[in-house]
């Protein structure tokens, strides 16, 4: 069930980001979100910009990974969800009447925290979100978005020859990560949504993927939840700082970490919740 007014709450903390040219791609308005009787989100407001990293970070069970899962409607069809406020993308209201939920979710592309390509081959793995969306047609043109999303993802040196023999499961775990990037860049995302992408693979393939999010950016907005303060310090143009269900403050990521405003932020910052 889906509300137009959310309830008054406190407003977060807001460091201002520098003056922008673009318009926000994504827009949270005021959401607030049940499951059941449990309230997960109070009144969040963010906006997230082409061309970012946005992280999300804060103690764990504080709500992050919910506000990642708002973006693209993934909370659709769980019993007893409620929900009041708004997300709009380009302006428009996501819940809006008429509006196709796969087609919204095609915009933004999901990596999880494991790694979980198919157990299928490194090639079909890539292939299967521009076959199930019909964004190539003809072999040599799907042959060719393969080849581009792997180049793209820092992977196809090391698979090119192993394409159609190998099942994504036998790489490693950091090329199973970048296999997962390659995937979801196959449908043609303009937002990213990343829940610790580095989170359960080895400090060198944590570099690796940190460097091509820094890549990314360039084509893609991308939310990261990242639970290492250094990683959002190291990638994040701005971060946004959840606790108990409430965004507390957001803000350029040099700021926010030099010079918290929220006490819930200076607190967790400080490494003394979480």
């Amino acid at each position: 069930m889906f509300d137009t007014d959310p309830p008054a709450a406190p407003r977060p903390t807001v460091v201002h980001p520098a003056r922008r040219n673009a318009e926000p791609l994504v827009e949270v308005q005021g959401v607030s979100l049940w499951y059941g009787s449990k309230q997960a989100l109070d009144d969040v407001s963010f906006e997230l910009y082409p061309a970012e990293i946005l992280a999300l970070i804060g103690p764990s069970g504080c709500g992050k990974t919910t506000a990642l899962k708002l973006l693209n409607r993934m909370h659709d069809g769980v019993r007893d969800l409620r929900m009041t406020g708004r997300v709009l993308m380009e302006g428009q209201d996501i819940h809006r009447e008429g509006l196709d939920p796969p087609l919204l979710r095609r915009r933004f592309g999901w990596v999880a925290q494991k790694p979980n390509p198919f157990p299928r081959s490194v090639y079909e793995n890539v292939a299967y979100p521009a076959r199930l969306h019909g964004l190539v047609r003809g072999q040599a043109a799907l042959d060719a978005h393969v080849e581009a999303c792997l180049r793209r993802a820092r992977l196809w040196d090391e698979v090119a020859d192993i394409l159609h023999t190998t099942p994504g499961t036998d790489l490693s775990g950091g090329q199973q990560q970048r296999l997962c990037i390659a995937r979801a860049l196959s449908q043609m995302p303009d937002v990213l949504l990343m829940d610790e992408p580095t989170g359960s693979i080895d400090p060198i393939a944590t570099r690796a993927i940190e460097d091509l999010m820094l890549e990314l950016k360039a084509d893609h907005a991308i939310v990261v939840i990242t639970h290492s303060m250094m990683e959002a310090r190291r990638i994040a143009d701005r971060v946004a700082v959840f606790h108990l269900g409430r965004l507390v403050e957001i803000g350029p990521t040099d700021r926010v970490f030099a010079d918290p405003v929220s006490p819930e932020a200076r607190r967790f910052i400080a490494g003394r919740t979480g």
